[in-house]
Formats: C-alpha cells, sequence, structure tokens
C-alpha cells in the first residue's frame, strides 16, 4: 500500500532550502535580463555577498 502525504499545513519548510531557491531565481532572472554575460561583480551583487561579508 502507497502511503499518500496529508493535504494541509503539515508541510515541513526548510528555510536554508527556500533562501538558495530564491537566491537562483534572482540570479536566473539577472542573467535572462542582461544583454551578456553577467560579470563576477554582477554575480555578487545580485547573490548579495557583499552585504554578507560587511555583516
Amino acid at each position: 500500500m502507497r502511503q499518500v502525504a496529508p493535504v494541509g499545513g503539515t508541510a515541513v519548510q526548510d528555510h536554508v532550502a527556500l533562501a538558495e531557491i530564491e537566491l537562483c531565481g534572482e540570479l536566473i532572472i539577472a542573467a535572462s535580463a542582461a544583454e551578456d554575460r553577467l560579470s563576477l561583480e554582477s554575480i555578487d551583487e545580485v547573490l548579495r555577498v557583499a552585504e554578507e561579508r560587511e555583516s
């Protein structure tokens, strides 16, 4: 017999995974809007690398 996950608010959320997915989405949007490849500086800006270093 196959078990099915219950419907409702019982899902467990991995906040780190959700944050990574959000950053990947932002990077994809930036890359699709760019005329050429993103520079390393642009990628760092999208991923907010400088903000993390300052903290």
